[in-house]
């Protein structure tokens, strides 16, 4: 589009959503950060979902308009109730712990005008997180290698930074909030849009800085229940078994390896010559994935790099395990594997939510 051309084009106005729950100092990071981006947003929407410790006070003195409810809903909940009361054309969430760069705005208002035939876009975590620790490091940096070596024409669709036009996710009635806490919302919201026909752009240069400090008990709390178990039902309601993302071909492989290397280490105490077997699927899961393994010496050094390596592969282990229990429970109980309604609609219908305060 040329300057002469976008000048004749009216603006895109865009509506910032952030659900957050007792956000404290990282959502004051997180609005600082909105504000001062240039252009600023059309307005910015802050929806506290059951907020013990008046967190939604920082949203006012930044000017959001703040929306609270008495209970926790979860952020699927939260966004949908946040795009309600939104006017923009772009409605852009944003998670209460990432801080955008200051052309974030700009880039979304660019990538929309310039492409119209693009429903919704999203980015990605950058490749400094704001915490040190390293599986807050190891796990941000997983998440951004993985976006930024995925298809550009996504498949699916993340909440963490991520733009939709508003009419159209009107019309798909929202996030499904059966989902009743940070879970996979987003995902389906996704796979929804591609079902309609829509077209999702993964944007690489839209990158935010992720504040969460992951530990050991909620970083597998986390990828397993929230995450793993339910995309795998996901996956098998929508047979969605897309080459992208966290679901590419060599991470179904590592899978398989993974478990072929577990079995042959459990073995070898019953057969010693299985432990030397064992040296076959680690080089066959060093192999596959070389270029993530690469990736993590270029950025933190050799010995971030060799610490990933168990974690990594107990990742695929839990994978493999969530898809194996999603599968039990696809065959067992059938009716599972329906769509879910949309508990919720956002077209027009009164709302039946718990007492709601519009400060």
């Amino acid at each position: 589009m040329s300057p002469q051309t976008s000048s004749l084009v009216p603006r895109l106005t865009i509506s910032v959503i952030v659900p957050e729950k007792n956000g404290g100092a990282k959502l004051r990071k997180s609005l600082s950060a909105l504000t001062k981006a240039t252009p600023p947003p059309t307005e910015l929407i802050v929806v506290a979902d059951g907020d013990t410790d008046e967190s939604w006070r920082i949203a006012e003195e930044f000017g959001a308009k703040v929306l609270k409810t008495q209970i926790p809903q979860g952020p699927a909940r939260a966004r949908n109730l946040g795009a309600r009361e939104a006017t923009g054309d772009i409605l852009f969430f944003v998670d209460a712990d990432v801080v955008i760069a200051p052309d974030a705005i700009h880039q979304i208002e660019v990538a929309f005008s310039d492409h119209p035939q693009w429903a919704a876009l999203f980015g990605s975590y950058d490749d400094e997180p704001g915490e040190a620790n390293f599986l807050s490091q190891y796990k941000n940096l997983l998440h951004h290698y993985v976006h930024q070596i995925s298809n550009e024409e996504a498949s699916t669709f993340w909440a963490g930074c991520g733009a939709i036009r508003r009419q159209i996710f009107m019309e798909l009635g929202g996030f499904d909030e059966s989902y009743r806490k940070p879970c996979i919302e987003d995902i389906e919201l996704g796979y929804r849009l591609k079902q309609a026909g829509h077209r999702i752009r993964l944007l690489k240069d839209l990158q935010v800085k992720h504040l969460k400090h992951w530990g050991i008990i909620s970083l597998t709390k986390s990828d397993f229940f929230d995450r793993a178990l339910p995309w795998t039902e996901l996956i098998l309601r929508d047979r969605q078994f897309v080459n992208d993302l966290n679901l590419r071909l060599s991470s179904r492989l590592s899978v398989i390896f993974t478990y072929g290397l577990l079995l042959a280490v459990i073995g070898g105490f019953w057969w010693p010559v299985l432990f030397g077997v064992a040296f076959v699927p680690i080089l066959l899961l060093l192999i596959l994935n070389a270029p993530l393994y690469r990736f993590f010496l270029k950025k933190r050094g050799l010995w971030f790099m060799l610490r990933t390596l168990p974690w990594h592969w107990f990742y695929y282990f839990y994978s493999g395990l969530a898809f194996a229990i999603g599968l039990g429970r696809s065959l067992l109980f059938k009716h599972r594997s329906q769509k879910p309604k949309m508990s919720s609609p956002l077209r027009g219908i009164p709302d039946p939510a718990p007492p709601l305060e519009n400060r």
